[in-house]
């Protein structure tokens, strides 16, 4: 076999190897797109979000070493426009993830199913209902006073219902995930199922009956609305913030 026969075939070695290189890349990259997760945080900006009610995002919340960080001490602290941020858009049928960390004797939320229409609702909680962000704090350590509340601890229903108790120690971070599909509520808290419920039916609108919610006409009625993170004044750490429609 003379050197152009040897060369020619070295050629076509490399040509398929880089093309099934680039076939794997491309599947790869096609799985990623259509496991149907889309980010809701980007890491680096507030596009996608805007504070309830506005136009724009409250100066409480920064974007600080891949999060969404609010409630930070600074000399400018007393001017910092707070609230609670929302999505953009709104979410019917969903599979909700989000890693939240909090920060010593703190409190935060996420809240879903939000409508936002502040010439009828003047906060995210008259109308969605929140998975609870706590500290618990220990047997020894005293966290958030709410920690003393049944229904008020991290990873319960607020206020509606108690989950199994799986998170960590304030300061650390904890992933949650949030199924909402049909009426059929699932939380999930570092990787352990905390709690079931179904919505919208008599049990759920009882569970409202008793609850500091009962006087909040349309709380917990609506089947579409958006995600909030909520703005309790207390440190708060959020990241790697995804949903997938269902």
């Amino acid at each position: 076999m003379n050197k152009t026969i040897l060369f020619v075939l070295a050629l076509f070695i490399i040509s398929c190897r880089n093309n099934t290189a680039t076939m794997n890349s491309t599947n790869e990259s096609q799985a990623a797109a259509d496991d149907g997760w889309i980010s809701l945080f980007d890491g680096k900006t507030t596009n996608g979000w805007h504070s309830y009610g506005k136009d724009h995002v409250g100066s409480a919340w920064k974007v600080e070493n891949g999060t969404l960080h609010a409630g930070g001490e600074s000399k400018d602290a007393a001017k910092a426009e707070g609230g609670d941020l929302v999505t953009n858009q709104e979410y019917e049928n969903f599979d909700l993830k989000v890693d939240w960390r909090i920060s010593p004797k703190g409190n935060s939320g996420i809240i879903f199913y939000v409508k936002e229409d502040p010439s009828k609702y003047d906060n995210t909680y008259n109308t969605g209902p929140e998975m609870q962000v706590l500290d618990n704090g220990t047997p020894t350590v005293l966290g958030h006073p709410d920690a003393k509340l049944y229904t008020h601890r991290a990873g319960d229903l607020y206020d509606l219902l108690a989950a199994k108790e799986a998170e960590k120690l304030a300061g650390q971070w904890n992933q949650a995930e949030i199924i909402a599909n049909k009426g059929k509520l699932d939380f999930y808290l570092n990787g352990i199922h905390t709690l079931s419920t179904t919505m919208w039916n008599d049990t759920w609108r009882q569970m409202i009956a008793i609850s500091k919610f009962k006087d909040m006409k349309d709380f917990g009625t609506f089947k579409k609305g958006k995600i909030a993170l909520q703005d309790h004044g207390d440190e708060v750490w959020y990241r790697n913030i995804k949903i997938k429609k269902l």
